[in-house]
């Protein structure tokens, strides 16, 4: 088992913890914390993947770091990976990022594309 450790930079506190997907294969499972408030999880997001599989850190780096541009919610997250593909993975972020009640502006969901 291989243990990733990412900080990306945050700025949205999540209102509560969240979790979401489950340890089964070709799935994944997210935990969030939200940051006490204390240190550096001021404006960090610390992101602990956990992986069977081997060969995939740099596509895990770019996965995280497009969610995290477009989502940046504050805390600690636990990723337990079971062979998820990146597609998967993003699912499951914004589901974590919404099922914490974390509200953010930054994306472009919801824009009127005229």
């Amino acid at each position: 088992m291989r243990t990733l450790h990412f900080t990306f930079h945050a700025t949205v506190p999540p209102a509560q913890r969240a979790h979401v997907g489950v340890v089964g294969s070709g799935d994944l499972e997210i935990l969030l914390q939200p940051g006490d408030g204390q240190g550096s999880s001021v404006d960090r997001a610390h992101v602990t993947v956990r992986t069977s599989v081997e060969g995939f850190d740099e596509i895990w780096q770019a996965t995280l770091e497009r969610f995290f541009a477009r989502t940046p919610v504050l805390g600690t997250w636990e990723l337990n990976d079971a062979a998820a593909t990146p597609a998967l993975v993003s699912l499951r972020l914004a589901q974590a990022a919404e099922a914490s009640g974390a509200t953010t502006s930054t994306g472009t969901e919801g824009e009127d594309a005229s």
